[in-house]
Order: C-alpha cells, then sequence, then structure tokens
C-alpha cells in the first residue's frame, strides 16, 4: 500500500518553484483538453496566454481584471496567515459594492468629484460590515468561519438581486434589473485615456506594499502570524487571539469591500445582479497561488485574470463555453495542492500485514 511519509528537509527551491510547476502541469492538461474538444491546441493556449497581452490595450483589459482580484487576495492573505478561514470574500466584495453604489445614486449633475472618496469609504465600510457578522459569530459563539462566510455570500446576492430588481430598480431600464448608470462625476478616475485603467491598481499596488510592511516589519503583523502558526505560543507572548480574530477579518472584508466599490464605480458604472463575478472565489486561489506573498500575489493577479480573459476570448472565438474561466482556475489550484504535497511528503511503499 502507498502511504505519505514527511520529508525531514523540504527543497526550499522546489517549494518557491512549485507554483510554476503547477502552471505547466496545468498548460498541459490544458492541452489535452482542448484536443479533447477537437480545438487546436495552440490556438487555445493563445487565447489564454498571449492575446491578453498582445497589444496595449489587451494589458489595460487585463489590469482591469486583475485589480480586484489582487485587492482580494490582499485581504485574504491576512485571514489566511492568522489562521482565520475567510470563504466569504464574495459576499464582502458584494457588499461593498452594493454600499458604494448607494452612494454614488445619491449624486446629481451639481454634485463635485469630492464624491468618489466616499464611495471607496463606502465600500470599505460595506465589506468590513459583512465581514464582522463572522467575525461576531466566530468570537461569541465560536460559530465555523468558513460556514458562515460562506453562506452570507448567498445573502449578499439575494439582498443585491432585491435592490436592483426593487426600490434601486431604474425607472427608465425598460424592465431590467438594474440601477441607473451612475453620474460621471462618480466614475473612479482613470490613469491613460482610451483605456479602462482606473486608480484603483495603484490603489492595489500601494496595498501590496503596505502589506509587506505590516506582515514583516511590525509587530501587530508578526502577532498575527503566531496567532496563525502556533495558537498557543501566542497566547504565551500575550496576544490576543480576539484582536487577531477582528484585525483579520476587518481588514479582509475592507479589501473585498474596497474591490467592490473600485469595480462598480469603475468599469461597470451600474449595480446588476450580474456583477458578481466570482472575484472572492477566485482571489482564494491568487492568494495561495502567491504563497500569500505580496510580490507573488502580484503575478498570480495577473495569472488569473488571464484565464478570465482567456476564457471569454474561447467563448467569442472558438465557440467554447466560458465555464473554461473555472476549469483552468480549478485545474491550477489543484496542480499547486499536489505539488506543494510532494514537495513535503514523499510517498513509500508500504507492505501491508
Amino acid at each position: 500500500m502507498l502511504k505519505l511519509e514527511a520529508r525531514p528537509q523540504p527543497s526550499s527551491a522546489w517549494s518557491y518553484g512549485s507554483p510554476l510547476l503547477a502552471l505547466a502541469i496545468t498548460v498541459l492538461i490544458g492541452i489535452v483538453m482542448f484536443v479533447a474538444l477537437g480545438q487546436d491546441p495552440l490556438r487555445g493556449l493563445e487565447m489564454f496566454f498571449w492575446q491578453p497581452i498582445k497589444s496595449g490595450y489587451a494589458v489595460g483589459e487585463l489590469l482591469v481584471k486583475a485589480t480586484p482580484l489582487l485587492i482580494i487576495a490582499l485581504g485574504l492573505a491576512v485571514c489566511f496567515r492568522s489562521n482565520v478561514w475567510n470563504i466569504g470574500a464574495e459576499g464582502q466584495y458584494i457588499l461593498g459594492a452594493v454600499c458604494a453604489g448607494g452612494v454614488a445614486l445619491l449624486a446629481d449633475k451639481a454634485t463635485g468629484a469630492w464624491i468618489v472618496l466616499p464611495i471607496l469609504l463606502a465600500g470599505v465600510a460595506g465589506g468590513m460590515f459583512w465581514a464582522s457578522i463572522t467575525a461576531l459569530l466566530r468570537d461569541r459563539f465560536n460559530a465555523n468561519e468558513i460556514l458562515v462566510s460562506l453562506m452570507l455570500v448567498y445573502v449578499a446576492v439575494q439582498l443585491l438581486s432585491y435592490l436592483v430588481g426593487g426600490p434601486w430598480k431604474d425607472p427608465q431600464g425598460f424592465n431590467f434589473p438594474q440601477t441607473q448608470t451612475f453620474e460621471a462625476v462618480t466614475r473612479i478616475p482613470r490613469l491613460f485615456s482610451g483605456s479602462r485603467v482606473s486608480i484603483g491598481i495603484v490603489l492595489a499596488l500601494i496595498g501590496a506594499a503596505l502589506l509587506w510592511v505590516f506582515l514583516f516589519r511590525t509587530r501587530a503583523g508578526f502577532a498575527q502570524q503566531v496567532g496563525g502558526l502556533a495558537p498557543a505560543a501566542a497566547r504565551y507572548a500575550g496576544f490576543s487571539s480576539r484582536k487577531a480574530l477582528w484585525t483579520a477579518l476587518m481588514i479582509s472584508g475592507g479589501a473585498a469591500g474596497l474591490a467592490g466599490a473600485l469595480e462598480v464605480a469603475g468599469p461597470i458604472g451600474q449595480l446588476t445582479p450580474y456583477m458578481p463575478a466570482g472575484y472572492g472565489f477566485a482571489a482564494i486561489i491568487v492568494a495561495y497561488v502567491g504563497r500569500l506573498h505580496p510580490v507573488g500575489m502580484v503575478f498570480s493577479a495577473i495569472l488569473m485574470s488571464m484565464f478570465y480573459i482567456g476564457g471569454e476570448m474561447a467563448q467569442s472565438r472558438l465557440g467554447l463555453t466560458k465555464s473554461l474561466t473555472g476549469v483552468f482556475q480549478g485545474l491550477l489550484l489543484f496542480s499547486l495542492l499536489a505539488c506543494d504535497t510532494l514537495v513535503n511528503y514523499r510517498i513509500k511503499l508500504k507492505a501491508g500485514k
């Protein structure tokens, strides 16, 4: 029989190279998949790895997709390093978009550009509020944060559907469940003319730098990580587990809410029931492929956004289903898990009785 045995000293080179190996395995499986679908595998891979970067406009669209993924992943990294399993970032993303959209709907022709800041702050507050429900239930009743945060995603989806199909429904929208288009003054400022890239990408990169400082250069960040790696040692050192729980979920929820605000007041420009794009779930993969490190997550967010754009192009140009995006995301995650297992464990053949 086969048995997994922990390696006495896992190779550091293989540990850092594991995401690259997982990507290579994903590409190989993707080739087999395209052949099985009767498609030219080179043409299929071109949709995912060349088309998203072949021009300046394409790179801009890549950054538009990467921005919310990176921002959400940065918040999730704090949770996962603290051993707090926030799986409901999608719900916090939606609530951030809802709160930001509510502020954006208050603007009129006479409103100044100052409205952008309250929109972003409302998004952060919405995400933090939704995450605080999970923190409260975990703190006071020891409820499982995985189940609570995940179930709250569906509550957030229903709340969004209610608002865009009821109180906030555009009376001039031909009965479609959506709000009116936000005033131009509420739009997130763009970096370049002719491109949809907004200041959100700048905020994301600043967030990555701040997270690096927080995790590796501050006592609070050290306390968060110690609490995740060794809870008993953290208690012995006087670090508060309650504070670590609330800090992790508030940072994660605020980041997801900010991503929602940037999305709804940026590329989308209105609230619709189709606004949830799975960014909150995909950001979990971004965080782990990036090794929960700010620099690694920058590159993994770009890779994941390539999968999003590649899936859309495969649908429009090759006639394939858009679910190919999720297939590639899942392949990457499971390949990474398999590689990490083999890096840390060796397979041994054990004789049975």
